[in-house]
């Protein structure tokens, strides 16, 4: 997710930093990388030029020439206009008085509609919602089939259009108001319509729409669009704010090879608002749009907030304050660790959580840590007895070869961990005299 652009950015802002007082003529100069690096990430051209004129305005006065610090004004400014640029602040949902709150979402054929359904309906749940999802796509095959077993895995309740005779059964607005109906009279909170996609906008599937804006009054209309296609997905919206003017964008598969010009230009083209991004496969990966916060990311600055949000969410607080507490008391061993393992994995991809740790995400790429090496760790520490677990002093070189063979892996990488091991007891040890290596305070521990 924008990693080249991130890349150029970072080269343009080190230069800067070289230079150390900054002239105007090195200002418009790195402005002119900027923007053919925001047009090679495919932002919107208008989009580009709105946006360098802004920061231009801004990084050629005395603010930042006469500052000490001209290139982290300049970076500053470049993260202010960059959020926003994607909106200024998070766009909710908005939820009816009178429940249920109809949420109908929209988009092309393979956007990934059909999953943002049942990830969008996992979200609304964990926060308390009752909720239930209408299968009304009749055209793509399978796609009523793949909610059910989705809502199944969910544990939501969905409306199938076998639960309708003849006709109706075949016509998605038939299906969409049955469904609306259904959802009313079992006292649910929010309902989520899977629309009908086509693999090109055309005037039936616009009719259907519409059509059933009309019937079911939606309090949302979302665009599901594929962050994969770039400008295309700009245009898309575009043609559907004519047409249908929804609400907000559910931007997907952004933990792909997107560049980035879809989240940068849709909001400054249509007007609507990025809602949610969908970080990865599985049903826990869609995450809220914060425009300051994916700035961060892209500028490397991290995201600890997003970081601790899915801290709170995924690890569990009873077992992290234990483990801080034997931490501090010097009582952490192996099993702790293959603890504290499966609960970062919960987190996400290892890359993509360091990415959020300010100061760690410019290490990733020369680290190179992947989940492969954690399960390789993993796997090594299930390869122990234990008591070698609970007294690693006790592994000598027979148990190491041992415990390596049993793993599949060396006595190197056997030793490596062990030595990271040890190395973490010692960083826990400065920690307990309040010294924390990420910044963040007293408390070494932040997200427990």
């Amino acid at each position: 997710m924008f990693d080249n652009l991130t890349q150029r950015l970072q080269k343009i802002f080190s230069k800067l930093k070289s230079f150390g007082r900054l002239s105007e003529k090195q200002v418009e100069e790195a402005l002119r990388e900027v923007r053919l690096a925001l047009l090679e990430a495919d932002v919107n051209f208008k989009v580009v030029k709105d946006f360098i004129a802004k920061v231009k305005e801004r990084a050629v006065g005395s603010e930042v020439l006469e500052s000490l610090t001209p290139a982290q004004q300049v970076v500053k400014i470049v993260d202010e206009e960059l959020t926003k640029l994607m909106g200024s602040t998070q766009s909710k949902l908005t939820f009816a008085s009178n429940p249920p709150t109809i949420i109908m979402l929209v988009g092309l054929h393979g956007s990934g509609k059909t999953t943002a359904t049942a990830k969008l309906a996992r979200h609304l749940k964990s926060q308390g919602k009752r909720v239930m999802m209408i299968a009304a796509d009749v055209y793509r095959p399978a796609a009523q089939d793949q909610l059910k077993i989705l809502a199944e895995e969910l544990e939501i309740p969905v409306f199938m259009p076998s639960a309708l005779r003849g006709k109706a059964s075949s016509d998605p607005v038939e299906i969409a108001v049955k469904g609306t109906q259904e959802a009313r009279s079992s006292g649910s909170d929010v309902v989520i319509l899977d629309t009908a996609g086509r693999f090109h906008i055309d005037e039936e599937m616009m009719k259907e729409l519409q059509e059933a804006k009309k019937r079911i009054h939606p309090h949302q209309i979302l665009l599901v669009a594929d962050a994969m296609t770039g400008q295309d997905a700009v245009n898309l919206a575009s043609v559907f704010e004519e047409k249908l003017d929804f609400d907000g964008v559910i931007l997907t598969k952004l933990d792909g090879d997107a560049r980035g010009g879809a989240a940068l230009s849709i909001k400054a083209v249509t007007g609507k608002p990025i809602k949610f991004v969908s970080m990865g496969e599985k049903l826990d990966t869609l995450e809220p749009f914060h425009p300051d916060r994916m700035a961060s990311r892209i500028l490397e600055m991290g995201d600890i907030l997003t970081l601790v949000e899915k801290a709170q969410s995924q690890v569990d607080a009873r077992e992290a304050q234990v483990l801080q507490e034997k931490l501090l008391k010097d009582e952490f061993n192996l099993e702790d660790f293959q603890k504290q393992l499966k609960q970062i994995k919960r987190l996400g991809p290892i890359s993509e959580v360091m990415k959020m740790i300010p100061g760690v995400s410019g290490l990733v790429k020369k680290v190179q840590v992947s989940d492969k090496d954690v399960g390789r760790l993993q796997a090594i520490i299930q390869s122990m007895t234990p008591e070698e677990r609970k007294n690693p002093e006790i592994i000598n070189g027979s148990r190491r070869l041992r415990i390596a063979k049993g793993s599949g892996t060396n006595t190197q990488e056997v030793n490596k961990l062990l030595n990271q091991f040890n190395a973490l007891k010692k960083m826990v040890k400065q920690l307990k005299r309040g010294k924390s290596p990420f910044g963040l305070g007293k408390n070494p521990f932040p997200f427990t």
